[in-house]
């Protein structure tokens, strides 16, 4: 639990992010041009990830929608139990899916997310995320975009909390004690 002794250091600025967020934009505007294109978002973590990324997509057939996962709880340390809180709406029959999400550390979550939506009849599927802490990775996973890596550190900011705070922040920080 954050104390009066937590620090908060930041590692990443508003400005550096939106530098990195547009050049990530363009590329998968590049990649994903002319295909029906399904963005969907990991909450809570990802929530203004996303926000500025599809704002900044030009694809013609572009839909959003939501998927809520959970593994963390309110602690610092993945649980290992990962939770659907939340399904897709949309059908994505023949849509290329670009899965959104905060941050990918052990790739658990991700995994199990990609095996199931690769069960579906979509067109084909591509993994973005906020931080890669691939350092850290326990699964076989391969992100297609990232804006930062990171070895290690607890993250918080720009959407990234612990137990339901910090989300706000505009940086990204690591919280230290």
């Amino acid at each position: 639990m954050p104390n009066s002794q937590d620090k908060l250091v930041e590692l990443f600025s508003p400005a550096c992010i939106a530098s990195r967020l547009a050049a990530l934009a363009e590329q998968i505007n590049a990649d994903l041009a002319g295909k029906r294109v399904v963005a969907v978002c990991v909450l809570k973590g990802a929530v203004f990830f996303f926000s500025d990324l599809v704002r900044q997509l030009h694809i013609k057939d572009l839909q959003l929608d939501f998927i809520g996962l959970s593994s963390y709880g309110n602690g610092q340390v993945s649980s290992g139990q990962i939770t659907t809180t939340r399904w897709l709406s949309l059908d994505v029959t023949g849509a290329w899916v670009l899965v959104v999400e905060d941050i990918v550390d052990t790739g658990r979550s991700m995994s199990r997310l990609i095996s199931q939506l690769r069960t579906l009849p979509i067109a084909g599927l591509s993994l973005c995320a906020l931080i890669d802490k691939h350092e850290r990775r326990e699964c076989a996973l391969t992100l297609d975009y990232s804006c930062f890596q990171v070895n290690a550190g607890f993250l918080v900011g720009y959407g990234l909390d612990y137990a339901e705070k910090f989300r706000h922040l505009p940086g990204i920080y690591e919280l230290t004690s």
